[in-house]
């Protein structure tokens, strides 16, 4: 699958967080966040491995009980079925990778 980039297609997945697949394969998705400054993602667990880097804002992520400053360039991966969650300290741009593909995210 190829696909050009496009300012349209973000869909709203929380209050202040906008979500857009990007690519996707048997094997893994690609997905674009956008998530406004204040922007507080619950936390959560699924069963899949999600791999991030975050193009730029800044935000704290916890991963299970391990909090981590993250700013432009940092990358993270989170294994299937741990406790995440994180508040965007400014407007950010996040670009995540999930194994296997998540369902959910295939018509957004």
């Amino acid at each position: 699958m190829f696909r050009k980039y496009e300012e349209q297609g973000y869909q709203p997945v929380l209050d202040k967080i906008r979500q857009k697949t990007l690519v996707y394969g048997d094997k893994t998705l690609m997905a674009e966040f956008r998530l406004e400054a204040g922007a507080v993602l619950p936390r959560h667990s699924h069963p899949h491995e999600q791999t991030g880097y975050l193009v730029s804002g800044r935000m704290d992520l916890t991963v299970g009980d391990e909090t981590y400053q993250v700013g432009p360039g940092d990358s993270w991966c989170i294994p299937g079925d741990i406790d995440h969650h994180a508040v965007a300290l400014e407007e950010c741009v996040a670009v995540e990778v999930f194994s296997p593909v998540r369902e959910d995210y295939l018509y957004r």
